[in-house]
């Protein structure tokens, strides 16, 4: 249980009356409830679709993307900015490169990138809003978090000492290999195959990219995997509609 609250408050926002001493092993635990954490986020989008209706699709779309960036208190949009400012203003350069992503100034590529993004969200959503699909609000948070875990699996961390470091070193394998696989079945089930696709795809491109240019992975490529993940799938979602 304590695995599971700490990863509901690392990825939320969501108030927890909970204080505990967190261990290492916890941590590395916790990357398990990560799908778990985008199910709940998904949960309460859907919840307040149900409540809203599908009259003035625009509207309600915005709602529930403020909604949806609230939850999570946009951790993942942060790491998304700072990806883009360390791609632009790195210059090829490892070191500049990770530099950069560890100031907390944004840049106009950065406030570029999240307008497009965010836009590109909002799109999606007025097409999933008129269509009342639920079970798109449902899994899309979960893909979204379901990329980090993959990255954790497949990519290395390079940032010595970090709490991204502490949860690879003790993130269960197996059982997140199985919850992997078990997730994305899920997805087939309920949504199809295209969104998973989507979803690889993405996945695979982030990672290349981050491969070239840093060697591995940050938690700012991983919120960015989150961002980036949910876009894309909710846009594939939205143009078969």
């Amino acid at each position: 249980m304590h695995s599971l609250i700490l990863a509901i408050q690392f990825l939320t926002r969501i108030p927890l009356p909970v204080r505990f001493e967190s261990s290492e092993h916890q941590w590395g635990q916790s990357v398990l409830f990560y799908p778990l954490v985008g199910l709940l986020i998904g949960l309460m989008l859907v919840f307040v679709l149900v409540l809203l209706g599908t009259g003035q699709p625009e509207l309600k779309a915005a709602m529930l993307l403020i909604l949806w960036v609230g939850i999570s208190g946009g951790l993942h949009l942060d790491g998304l900015a700072d990806c883009a400012d360390a791609w632009a203003g790195g210059m090829g350069s490892r070191e500049r490169s990770l530099a950069i992503m560890k100031d907390p100034a944004a840049g106009p590529i950065a406030v570029i990138w999240l307008i497009l993004v965010l836009m590109l969200k909002w799109a999606a959503l007025v097409e999933i809003v008129k269509q009342s699909d639920t079970a798109v609000l449902l899994i899309v948070p979960m893909l979204g978090r379901l990329a980090i875990m993959a990255m954790m699996l497949t990519t290395p961390y390079v940032r010595p000492g970090g709490l991204g470091e502490k949860m690879i070193v003790n993130l269960p394998l197996i059982p997140a290999r199985l919850s992997l696989a078990a997730w994305l079945i899920c997805t087939l089930w309920f949504i199809g195959w295209m969104p998973v696709l989507v979803a690889i795809l993405v996945g695979l491109a982030i990672r290349y990219i981050a491969l070239r240019r840093l060697g591995g992975v940050t938690g700012d490529v991983y919120g960015a995997a989150v961002e980036l993940t949910e876009a894309a799938v909710l846009a594939s979602v939205a143009l078969h509609v």
